[in-house]
């Protein structure tokens, strides 16, 4: 039996149009994709994906998400026979400085896309989104 799994990702933008990275525990995230990645995480079955994605952007930073999101891509990001996880990413303003719990995320910055497309180690699934010029 294969298990589905769904996930919700934000590129979460200041008021200075610099986007939040996020640098993920190399313990918790082992075997990952690229170390920096935006916020986000699995949906709970049963909730609704814009408050697992509210949910996720508070948990990992603190940060209350109180403007409106948009839907920018849907990625098959594990179809395998055993697990399917498919990962649906946001573009959302975002107020404050993040607090990191720093068992999942390790540091973090704010990049202008430009900067984010030449970062080293970036997250697979985030540079795809930049390469297809999804997010503006």
């Amino acid at each position: 039996m294969i298990t589905l799994q769904v996930g919700v990702k934000a590129f979460l933008k200041n008021k200075n149009g610099r986007y939040l990275l996020l640098k993920r525990s190399a313990d918790k995230y082992k075997g990952t994709k690229g170390s920096w990645d935006i916020v986000g995480g699995r949906i709970e079955p049963g909730s609704k994906l814009l408050e697992n994605l509210k949910r996720e952007i508070f948990e990992e930073t603190q940060l209350k998400l109180e403007f409106e999101s948009r839907l920018v891509h849907a990625q098959d990001i594990i179809p395998s026979a055993e697990k399917h996880v498919v990962r649906l990413t946001y573009v959302a303003d975002i107020d404050g400085e993040p607090v990191l719990d720093l068992s999942e995320n390790v540091e973090y910055k704010w990049l202008t896309l430009e900067e984010m497309r030449k970062q080293e180690d970036l997250d697979i699934y985030v540079k795809e989104i930049l390469e297809k010029g999804l997010v503006k």
